[in-house]
């Protein structure tokens, strides 16, 4: 039987290479065109640039503590030299007859090979980072979690924008389609003779404006789709089409406004509690400086000389040894004692950063409490202004073709009916990203999706 080698080739590139060819591409396809808000923070999560950064920065501080950690171990080394004389060095000695004898000491060619280990006994350094790892760590943990808490409320806010755009731009489609129904019922009327040519062209002006602002509002929802891209970490290329449940929406607006604020809940304020603990390790660290650095160290040597050096390393030399190693800092200038004195007024800024965290917190948590009832009030009110709006219009316009009111009277209540229910869902929205920074001022928000 005949086998095309090129042909096998082939079947075996695919085989190995295509299911990982299919991942990535699955991987990159991830996010489908349409989106809900817990997708887009789901993928913000994973891909956002400056969230993933964060999540390198935490992983490259677990490689600082492991490089710092290291000096425990052993330390092991190994060195080597070679020389060759051209010249013997000259020493000279005192002889028995009173006099000097001058000689040559030593062969051409000297070899000394060495393997030598140290460990450390105590050191303040390394002490400290020790003790300093698991407040490190956790700074740094706390670090992406209040970029994870900001990611959420970025790309929740960015969400609603979308949609609020996207239902404005729905009302005045359903207006623009009002206008021209009532157009064409006012150019009827004119051509009948029941009306003059005014009615007619305020109609088109009307409809002319709500044109314009269709288009407005058209391209404020490609910007605004821009910015949620830009929050989730996607690329230009890619559109997003964002979708919701209008009936959830307003199921979600609300929230237990009794809650009490607890500023330890707040990740920023964790991560403050944390540096504050690194700045007293500094003082630690200073106050116990005069203490002396103790190690142990051993070298084994092994010295080759001859002065061929084709038979330079047929016979070794050894020698070997052990000790201790001791350094006292006796007097550096004062230099402890400044540091010293230099850590503690850190500790005395990073208590009154605290301080101003919880009143910056307590701000934050008052404004969002109050611009979140406000909200809601505007929001129960202004449904039921879209309720009577709507049913003042249909009276209008009925009373408009059976010639009880004049076209003006139409044209005032397709303002107030459009208004009414842009101003509903500018309230509805508005209600939610209230609700989102109520959330994060109380650090409830939620980054588990």
């Amino acid at each position: 039987m005949h086998f095309n080698i090129s042909k096998i080739y082939c079947i075996l590139f695919f085989t190995f290479c295509c299911p990982y060819i299919l991942k990535a591409q699955t991987a990159r396809d991830s996010l489908s065109p349409v989106v809900s808000l817990q997708e887009c923070i789901r993928y913000a999560l994973k891909n956002q640039p400056v969230l993933r950064q964060t999540q390198l920065d935490q992983e490259i501080n677990e490689r600082n503590i492991d490089i710092a950690l290291s000096a425990w171990l052993p330390q092991l080394n190994g060195t080597g030299s070679l020389q060759h004389y051209f010249e013997l060095p000259t020493s000279a000695f005192p002889n028995t007859a009173g006099g000097t004898t001058v000689t040559r000491l030593g062969l051409y060619n000297n070899s000394t090979l060495t393997l030598g280990a140290s460990q450390v006994i105590y050191n303040n350094d390394v002490l400290l980072a020790s003790r300093g790892a698991k407040y490190s760590r956790r700074f740094y943990q706390q670090n992406t979690q209040v970029s994870q808490v900001n990611t959420v409320a970025d790309v929740s806010k960015a969400f609603y924008d979308v949609l609020l755009s996207q239902k404005q731009l729905d009302i005045i489609n359903a207006d623009i389609a009002r206008l021209r129904l009532a157009l064409k019922d006012a150019y009827a009327q004119y051509q009948a003779g029941v009306v003059d040519k005014i009615d007619y062209k305020q109609a088109t002006i009307a409809l002319n404006n709500a044109l314009a602002s269709y288009k407005a509002t058209q391209e404020a929802v490609k910007s605004k789709t821009a910015v949620l891209r830009q929050f989730m970490g996607i690329t230009a290329e890619r559109t997003i089409m964002p979708v919701y449940d209008s009936v959830r929406l307003e199921q979600e607006t609300h929230i237990d406004t009794m809650q009490m604020l607890d500023v330890r809940n707040r990740p920023e304020y964790q991560q403050l509690e944390t540096q504050r603990n690194l700045q007293n390790l500094n003082v630690s660290y200073y106050k116990w400086g005069f203490l002396p650095s103790v190690g142990a160290f051993g070298n084994y040597n092994v010295n080759f000389l001859n002065n061929q050096f084709s038979d330079l390393y047929n016979k070794g030399f050894p020698n070997s040894l052990i000790g201790l190693n001791l350094s006292i800092p006796i007097f550096q200038g004062t230099r402890r004692l400044q540091n010293l004195r230099k850590a503690r007024l850190q500790v005395d800024r990073a208590d009154l950063d605290i301080v101003n965290l919880h009143t910056q917190i307590n701000t934050e948590y008052e404004q969002a409490l109050s611009n979140y009832k406000s909200s809601y009030f505007d929001l129960q009110t202004l449904k039921q202004n879209v309720d009577l709006s709507r049913d003042v219009y249909n009276v209008v316009f009925l009373q408009y073709r059976e010639g009880i009111k004049t076209y003006l009277d139409v044209i005032v209540a397709q303002s107030d009916l459009r208004t009414s229910e842009l101003n509903y869902n500018n309230a509805l929205f508005t209600l939610l990203s209230s609700k989102i920074d109520l959330q994060r001022a109380l650090g409830s928000l939620s980054v588990n999706y």
